[in-house]
């Protein structure tokens, strides 16, 4: 199941076991990394995880390996989130070194270890119908969302997956930050943006640190 543009990404949130064999997990990211496949790991805070592995591949095939061997080293996921890198049809006119950037970007980015995910939808309401609004307006909603985020120039590194199709939600929204409080601003700016205050739905907001999965391990 190869990608024809781009890459598939899986986040698998996971708990240990009395009986994780945390060699085994080391040994399965390892493995995935060997065949060509990036793997970010973070340590999760509050109750709904202990461990999120980031993995990204052109190959499906690579990731349900990856996480057939996580499950049979004794990790149990807990919740898990399928997509796929993408530009955006708003993204027209970028330049071509950003548009590949969101679609084989370099994971994790340096110094930036806080990091939080969430998916999110557009809103099909009567009051609030995102896909029913014209393209244009749109488009400058977009653009004025992208305008917030540069604020965080050099503070953070967001990506948007695409999985409209593939999971609950229509796109992954993966943020690494140079703190927690840093995460919070971003996240608290952009809803106050009208394509987020009136059209965004978000799910369940996973937060943590970046670390080697050993230490994310033995923590």
């Amino acid at each position: 199941m190869l990608m024809e543009e781009g890459l598939s990404v899986v986040h698998l949130f996971a708990k240990p076991t009395p009986g994780t064999d945390r060699e085994a997990v080391v040994a399965a990211v390892k493995a995935a990394r060997a065949d060509d496949c990036q793997v970010v790991t973070a340590a999760i805070l509050g109750h709904k995880a202990d461990v999120c592995f980031m993995a990204l591949s052109t190959d499906w095939r690579v990731l349900r390996r990856l996480q057939t061997a996580l499950q049979h080293a004794g990790l149990v996921v807990v919740d898990s989130y399928v997509s796929i890198t993408e530009v955006s049809e708003y993204a027209s006119g970028m330049p071509t070194e950003m548009l590949q950037a969101r679609l084989h970007p370099e994971l994790p980015p340096e110094g930036k270890s806080a990091f939080c995910f969430y998916p999110m939808s557009k809103k099909r309401e009567a009051h609030a119908n995102w896909f029913a609004t014209p393209f244009d307006e749109r488009r400058s909603m977009m653009m004025e969302h992208g305008t917030s985020g540069r604020t965080f120039a050099g503070k953070v590194v967001q990506l948007v997956t695409a999985s409209t199709g593939l999971d609950d939600f229509e796109w992954g929204v993966t943020l690494f930050a140079l703190s927690p409080e840093v995460l919070k601003d971003v996240v608290y700016t952009m809803r106050f943006d009208e394509g987020s205050a009136l059209y965004g739905e978000f799910g369940a907001f996973y937060v943590g640190y970046l670390d080697d999965v050993a230490e994310v391990l033995g923590r």
